[in-house]
């Protein structure tokens, strides 16, 4: 099941509950479902790539929580009408976009993410949103994994040649991770193998590798990711160099109905219209990291 590429449906790609319940997720899995927690990736490049992910979450979804934690509070997949079969079912759905750490204060995500100040100001970046075990409900993060956006740096959110990107300037710089490598020059190649990292239906971050670059257009490149809105903004790694090589803003339907619930689309690895990933060499202003 498709839905229309409008650039106008591309702010749906926020997570709701609503949205799941009328089936408008816009990504897919494509052959095997490759998404693993972070503790059970035997990568540990990919797991070192992880702690520089961060999920936007809305401050209404942060509670402070004892010996200087702050609780992730949010209603699980399950609860949002996804079928309780589905693999992360009884894990918290919070984060409505990912983004990912470029410098140390200086963070990328989808421009149809962050679309103005107010933005900016009612959302907080959360890195360490991740789970010790699959059916982990309730999550806490060190106070200082929360970030505030105090700028937009760059922004891009274009319906023509549909490039989509924000850069933006954190509260204060991370001391405590690395800002991840990205390609400064050229394009990557078709056929090229890829890895995406962040946060599908606004989950626990997800490692999902075994994708690769189905081809290439002006400004982004479309590849087999199995990857859910959420995942929005999410960063997109060249397997062989662990550089970003873009990001992930557009795609293909995530749930379709079965019964009362919700369950995943699933594709060959050929099927379906494929992941659109924003070229990172777009972004002008990152010239200056």
């Amino acid at each position: 099941m498709k839905i229309s590429t409008s650039f106008l449906t591309i702010a749906a790609l926020v997570i709701s509950a609503q949205a799941i319940a009328n089936n408008k997720g816009f990504d897919v899995i494509y052959g095997e479902d490759n998404r693993q927690d972070v503790y059970a990736s035997t990568n540990s490049a990919y797991v070192e790539l992880s702690k520089s992910t961060a999920a936007m979450i809305d401050m209404g979804n942060l509670k402070s929580a004892p010996n200087g934690e702050v609780k992730i509070d949010a209603e699980t997949l399950e609860d949002r009408g996804v079928c309780a079969k589905e693999r992360f079912s009884k894990q918290i759905s919070a984060a409505n976009c990912s983004g990912f750490l470029v410098a140390p204060n200086v963070l990328v995500t989808a421009g149809h993410c962050i679309r103005s100040e107010a933005d900016c100001r009612s959302n907080k970046w959360v890195f360490d949103y991740k789970v010790d075990f699959e059916d982990q409900g309730a999550i806490n993060v060190p106070a200082s994994s929360v970030y505030s956006c105090k700028k937009i740096i760059s922004r891009s959110l274009d319906g023509q040649t549909k490039d989509d990107y924000a850069v933006i300037e954190l509260d204060r710089k991370a001391t405590d991770r690395r800002p991840l490598s990205f390609r400064r020059t050229g394009k990557i190649a078709k056929g090229a193998s890829l890895v995406v990292i962040g946060h599908p239906t606004g989950l626990p971050t997800k490692i999902a590798d075994g994708a690769k670059v189905r081809s290439l257009n002006t400004k982004y490149f479309v590849a087999n990711l199995d990857t859910y809105g959420g995942n929005s903004g999410s960063a997109v790694f060249n397997t062989s160099t662990s550089e970003v090589e873009g990001i992930l803003v557009r795609g293909d339907t995530d749930y379709i109905q079965e019964g009362s619930c919700q369950v995943s689309n699933v594709c060959t690895d050929q099927a379906c219209r494929g992941e659109d990933v924003t070229y990172i060499t777009n972004i002008e202003a990152l010239k200056n990291y």
